[in-house]
């Protein structure tokens, strides 16, 4: 198993940057694959951002893409969300989820029920 708390989240002007930090506990987080999701008020956990086991690949939700940068560091158990150029419809709370799976599959890798371990969320309110 692994326990995952994410930080970082806050208030910020559209335009702005924030980092996202998902801490993880529990053995071989080398071994997950890790995704970030956001859910804003109203609306269904949508994809954000994820890297598989080996980092050897990344995908990004098209409404990030060029904003966002999903890097993780498995000698710290860490993986981070990078936000740039922020906008109001960003605003939601941001989760960080890790499945043990060893695949490139972007099916997979995007779709939150797929994902066995999630923290708690933490929140971006982006303003304009």
């Amino acid at each position: 198993q692994v326990q995952l708390e994410e930080s970082g989240g806050g208030l910020v002007q559209a335009g702005g940057s924030l980092r996202l930090s998902c801490a993880a506990s529990g053995r071989a987080f080398s071994s997950y694959a890790m995704g970030w999701f956001r859910q804003a008020p109203g609306k269904e956990r949508e994809f954000v951002a994820t890297t598989s086991r080996s980092i050897d690949i990344t995908y990004y939700a098209d409404s990030v893409k060029g904003r966002f940068t999903i890097s993780r560091d498995d000698a710290k158990n860490t993986v981070l969300l990078q936000m740039i150029s922020l906008k109001p419809e960003d605003t939601a709370i941001y989760y960080c989820a890790a499945v043990p799976a060893y695949t490139r599959s972007y099916f997979i890798l995007s779709n939150p029920s797929k994902y066995n371990y999630w923290g708690q969320g933490t929140q971006v309110t982006v303003s304009s």
